[in-house]
């Protein structure tokens, strides 16, 4: 394939200072949205267009449908009841009237609009009380001479703060009159871009700043237009070239391959009360492998609440001691970490192994003997939270890091904690009980291997989810009345728009209250992210002893709680949350062999989208299938919260829209590391930058 030449970084690097208008208050406004060079104004693209190519005649006009039109004025209304209202009506040749109506408009601008001046207007009419009507209009006022149209779609950009929309337009005129030549431009090879019939980059970038009138706005609205996709494959390829390039750098360093013995996995697999289902024995069987290679392991284990990811790890942790050296297991809240760490005591201590705990209330001697313990390898596993990573913490020998729910931790505590191997990388395995939609899994995770534990345990029940009005409060008080009775638990989860602990923890303590005046004879606890990890605790475990009936809690029991004999979850407000974390609660009841249920209790009036994602989670217990719902509905940058992750959000791509191009851009990423890798660096640079180095810590 022959290379194409690499931009040229002056043409990436050039600031936007060399335009003119561009001074040093201009620059920072600028530069606060992220827009800091010629390049980024190139691809700071529209975000709709609007059409004033022609003329419609005030009697086509129809609600609900942008258009531009003309006349003069006939009557200028200002009135001041309740606020500053100005009313302008202006009447065409065809003697059809249209007002226009400012609820923000100057005293200049009523002079403006003097009885008799020719006014062309562009905006979306809607009824109002003396026939159709345009709220906030753009508007030009005309000479009697003046009848040119524009020779193409208006662009219409995101908003920048304190810099109105037509500054904005001046400056990218001016940036693309410095857009370089095709060939200075162009990076993808033209085999390709001929083969998926699309144009080069400088024909797309041009196009999508200044559409021609005849112009399909309809496919440019959607996304779908051959010089949005020419502009999304080279965006999607960059991040696939960047995920790449950090797991071929990571794994030339190498790293010590664990060969040991098994019998130390032979013995947990004979101990255990259950057997491994065949999705378990299938990806243990895969880490086995990856851990043989004298290469650093990467891979994502994804599975279902409840489908046994924890025993599959404690396998691989198994290689790593079987071989004298240690592994670690990092969850992202205490009461996730100590859930794994009781799994782990239980399954490892009887071997005769010794599992350590370290978390940040780890604190005096009990710290110091954890640390002599972890450094001189005496603690062959060590489980614990973020604590881990923390500079005085020192391993003898870590060989493998497992890291649970790794989307909750940020993207340098990722890398301090792979930092820990003391002269070899240590193996890494991650672990996510939120199901990854294939495009994602492509995408997002390029530079882990994937592997889906997608069967659940024999004897699990499947859960009955029901959607029902807050207005039925009283009936569900009656039902929980009834389970409990029975000798049944009850989860009651309170979720709030507002994140802080204390706010939740506010409603959380009324609910709490008001349930205990509803069931005086029902045993009620209560969980929030406010009281003391020792309470928290306690109150988990008397709720997993039987000792309580009801447990009110915020979204702390998303993860990491196993309660076989709790049947009803209740979930407050379910509007509110994210399909992923809806499924992820839900996970929490069914965990035993009696029927459980999910009530998803809403605010009227639901919204579509929050109506679609209950409607989803009624219909479905398949994790998988939600979350590709969930990417569909929120899109991948909510999805991974990508600012922990350290992924960019995308500027042009979506994941979504865009999936059917991610074999090309596989092939495409393939060709250039083996044969251009120059070109492959121009293109990481374009659209990544220096975030590349965080991408896939």
């Amino acid at each position: 394939m022959p290379a194409a030449a690499p931009i040229a970084i002056a043409d990436v690097e050039t600031p936007l200072t060399v335009l003119a208008g561009v001074g040093p208050a201009l620059r920072e406004k600028l530069a606060a949205r992220g827009l800091l060079t010629l390049q980024d104004l190139w691809l700071h693209l529209p975000r709709s267009y609007e059409d004033r190519t022609q003329l419609t005649p005030m009697s086509a006009l129809r609600a609900g449908i942008a258009a531009q039109t003309e006349g003069r004025v006939e009557l200028v209304e200002r009135s001041f009841r309740g606020r500053p209202v100005l009313k302008v009506v202006l009447v065409d040749a065809g003697n059809q009237r249209l007002t226009l109506r400012f609820f923000h408009f100057r005293a200049q601008q009523v002079t403006q609009f003097a009885k008799g001046v020719r006014v062309r207007v562009f905006g979306t009419p809607r009824p109002g009380q003396l026939g159709l009507e345009i709220v906030h209009p753009s508007y030009r006022l005309l000479d009697d001479d003046e009848h040119a149209l524009s020779q193409s779609l208006d662009p219409v950009y995101p908003e920048i703060e304190g810099f109105g929309a037509a500054s904005i337009r001046k400056l990218i005129v001016q940036a693309l009159q410095r857009l370089p030549s095709e060939d200075a431009l162009e990076l993808l090879p033209s085999a390709w871009l001929a083969r998926l019939r699309l144009p080069s980059l400088r024909q797309a970038i041009v196009y999508l700043h200044q559409p021609p009138r005849d112009a399909n706005v309809a496919l440019l609205q959607s996304g779908l237009h051959p010089a949005q996709r020419r502009l999304a494959l080279e965006e999607l390829l960059a991040h696939q070239l960047s995920l790449r390039r950090q797991r071929l750098a990571l794994q030339a360093e190498g790293t010590r391959a664990l060969r040991g013995s098994e019998g130390l996995v032979s013995k947990l697999k004979n101990a255990l009360p259950f057997k491994l289902t065949g999705a378990q024995a299938r990806v243990y069987a895969q880490l086995r492998e990856d851990l043989r290679q004298p290469k650093p392991m990467l891979r994502l284990v994804q599975g279902d609440v409840g489908s046994g990811k924890t025993v599959v790890a404690a396998m691989a942790a198994l290689l790593a001691i079987a071989d004298g050296r240690q592994a670690a297991l990092m969850a992202p809240t205490e009461l996730l970490a100590e859930q794994h760490l009781a799994n782990l005591r239980a399954w490892l201590e009887p071997l005769g192994l010794r599992v350590c705990w370290l978390a940040g209330k780890v604190t005096g001697k009990a710290r110091t003997k954890a640390l002599d313990e972890v450094a001189s390898g005496a603690a062959q596993l060590v489980v614990g939270t973020h604590a881990l990573m923390q500079e005085g913490v020192a391993f003898h020998d870590l060989a493998l890091a497992i890291i649970d729910e790794q989307h909750r931790f940020g993207v340098h505590q990722r890398l301090a904690l792979r930092e820990k191997g003391r002269g070899s990388i240590p193996h890494q395995l991650v672990m996510t009980a939120t199901p990854i939609p294939r495009t994602l899994a492509m995408s997002a995770y390029a530079d882990l291997d994937v592997s889906a534990i997608d069967e659940l345990p024999p004897g699990r029940t499947p859960v009955t989810t029901v959607v029902l009005s807050s207005e039925r409060r009283p009936e569900l008080i009656d039902r929980i009345h009834v389970a409990c009775a029975e000798g049944r638990q009850v989860y009651w989860v309170c979720t709030l728009i507002d994140e802080s602990d204390e706010v939740q923890a506010q409603a959380a303590q009324t609910t709490f209250e008001a349930l205990q005046d509803a069931l005086p004879s029902v045993r009620v606890g209560l969980v929030h992210g406010r009281l003391k990890a020792a309470d928290k605790q306690a109150t988990m475990l008397a709720f997993k002893a039987g000792e309580l009936d009801l447990l009110v809690a915020t979204t702390v029991i998303e993860v990491g709680v196993d309660v076989p004999n709790a049947s009803l979850m209740v979930i407050e407000n379910a509007e509110r949350l994210g399909l992923s974390q809806l499924h992820q609660l839900r996970g929490r009841v069914g965990r035993g062999s009696a029927a459980s249920s999910c009530v998803l209790l809403y605010q009227s009036p639901l919204g579509q989208m929050a109506r679609q994602r209950l409607d989803t989670l009624r219909q479905t217990n398949d994790g998988f299938a939600i979350a590709e719902k969930d990417l569909e509905l929120r899109g991948p940058g909510e999805l991974l919260g990508t600012r922990q992750t350290g992924i960019a959000s995308f500027r042009m791509a979506d994941l979504v829209r865009d999936a059917d191009l991610l074999p090309q851009v596989h092939a495409l990423a393939d060709d250039l590391l083996q044969t251009a890798p120059v070109v492959a660096d121009g293109i990481i640079q374009r659209w990544i930058g220096a975030a590349a180095r965080y991408a896939s810590a």
